[in-house]
């Protein structure tokens, strides 16, 4: 663990601050459970009092969930992922892949013009593992496969507020994705197309391919009346 002790100046906005910086870099991932109180209270140098107070503003924050008896689970990496996730919590999946095809075909437009050679490296790589993650019939795989391809996509935009955003978007797009992949059964939508467009630099390509990519889910789940 990373955690600096803490001075003695606003003890809990410095907690606060860095138990943030501990989950928005991944030391503690989303649905995983953070150390508890007498551990933190120890790394940081705090009182447990003081580490109270933090974990209760952050969860208040929607980045935390204390689950009684069980311990305290990260519920989202940053203030605005948490608004995200509530907000979508309530979401029709039908307007949850809308947003999401909104957000996609701009990245796939900027990333075709954008793009590194790097990026294309993490894209095709990307794509590789989708493809076999689908092919294995490893749905859960698949479903991180398949938001790790839209990432890297997102991730050529060289746009921090696009990635940023679409990361919060995220948990809510494994759920998409997931349902998504079970009503569609066993037809998947190749990726192909887009990738290459993004090497061709071909925004236009890159954005038609997307849409059409998305367009094909939503039409799936349109035609479910229990969706």
């Amino acid at each position: 663990m990373t955690l600096r002790t803490a001075r003695r100046s606003s003890l809990v906005d410095q907690v606060i601050e860095q138990l943030k910086s501990e989950i928005a870099a991944g030391a503690w991932p989303v649905g995983s459970k953070i150390p508890p109180e007498p551990a933190l209270a120890a790394d940081l140098g705090v009182g447990r009092n003081t580490v109270r107070e933090a974990v209760r503003a952050l969860t208040h924050a929607g980045l935390l969930d204390c689950r009684q008896g069980d311990g305290t689970y990260v519920r989202a990496t940053s203030e605005m992922s948490g608004a995200v996730r509530r907000r979508l919590q309530a979401a029709e999946l039908a307007e949850i892949l809308e947003v999401r095809r909104g957000l996609e075909v701009e990245a796939a437009r900027l990333a075709a013009a954008r793009r590194t050679s790097a990026d294309i490296a993490a894209i095709s790589a990307a794509l590789a593992r989708r493809d076999a993650a689908w092919a294995s019939g490893d749905h859960a795989a698949f479903v991180e496969a398949d938001l790790a391809f839209h990432t890297a996509v997102v991730e050529a935009t060289h746009n921090r507020v696009l990635t940023d955003l679409y990361r919060d978007f995220s948990a809510a797009l494994r759920a998409s994705i997931g349902t998504a992949g079970t009503l569609m059964e066993y037809t998947d939508v190749p990726h192909g197309p887009i990738a290459a467009a993004i090497e061709a630099g071909d925004a236009e390509a890159a954005m038609q391919a997307t849409h059409s990519c998305l367009d094909r889910i939503i039409r799936s789940t349109a035609a479910r009346p229990d969706v």
